[in-house]
C-alpha cells in the first residue's frame, strides 16, 4: 500500500491519500480530540494514539492530520503513517456502524435561515457544493453551511481548513465574492461561531 501526502496550506496539517476510499459518497467526519473519535472512528483512533496528533479530519478519498505546535513533521510522519496503514492492511472500519451515519456532510445541527429564503439557500448551497467544497477538499477540509439571515452566509470550515492561517482571507475574498455575485441577495459571508 502507498500513501501520499500532500501539505495543505494548514502548516500544522498534512493530507494523507491512501489510495482508496476513506468515507466516500461525500461525507465528512471531524475530531477535534481522542474523545470524540471514541467508539465512533477506529482509524481516528488509532490515529490520537500518535503522540503529537492534535486533530483528525476524514473526507471521501482522504485523511487530513493536525500535529501541536512542539512536534515537527519529520518526527510525526512515519508514525501517522504507519498507523494508518496498519488500518487498511488490517481490513478494519473506518467509521462504527451508527458513527458512519452520522459522518455527515451537512454539520450537526440544521441551517437556520427564514422560510422566505429557501429559495436562495438551495441556490447558496448549490455554489457551496459544486464550487467551494471540491476546492476546499483538496486542501484538506470542508466547508459548512449554517444559515442565512438578512443577505448574511454563516459558514464554518472544518479539517486543514479550520486552523489555516489564510481561512479568513478564503471566506472572505473567495467565497464571499463567488456568492455576491451570482447571488445578488448575498451581501456578506462571515465565520459561524
Amino acid at each position: 500500500m502507498f500513501i501520499q501526502t500532500e501539505q495543505t496550506p494548514n502548516p500544522a496539517t498534512l493530507k494523507f491519500l491512501p489510495g482508496r476510499a476513506v468515507l466516500g459518497d461525500g461525507g465528512t467526519a471531524d475530531f477535534a480530540g481522542a474523545e470524540e473519535a471514541k467508539d465512533r472512528s477506529p482509524l481516528a483512533e488509532a490515529l490520537f494514539d500518535v503522540d503529537g496528533v492534535t486533530g483528525v479530519f476524514l473526507g471521501a478519498d482522504f485523511i487530513s492530520v493536525s500535529k501541536s505546535d512542539d512536534t515537527e513533521w519529520y518526527v510525526l510522519k512515519p508514525s501517522v503513517l504507519g498507523a494508518i496503514m496498519q488500518h487498511f492492511t488490517a481490513g478494519r472500519d473506518v467509521m462504527t456502524g451508527g458513527a458512519a451515519e452520522g459522518a455527515s456532510a451537512g454539520g450537526e445541527e440544521p441551517a437556520r435561515y427564514a422560510e422566505e429564503d429557501a429559495e436562495i439557500v438551495g441556490q447558496i448551497k448549490e455554489l457551496l457544493e459544486t464550487r467551494v467544497r471540491p476546492a476546499v477538499a483538496q486542501d484538506g477540509g470542508d466547508i459548512i453551511f449554517h444559515g442565512f439571515e438578512q443577505g448574511v452566509v454563516y459558514l464554518s470550515m472544518r479539517g486543514a481548513c479550520a486552523g489555516c492561517p489564510s481561512s479568513t482571507a478564503t471566506l472572505k475574498m473567495g467565497i464571499e465574492n463567488m456568492l455576491r455575485h451570482y447571488i445578488p441577495e448575498v451581501t456578506e459571508v462571515r465565520a459561524a461561531g
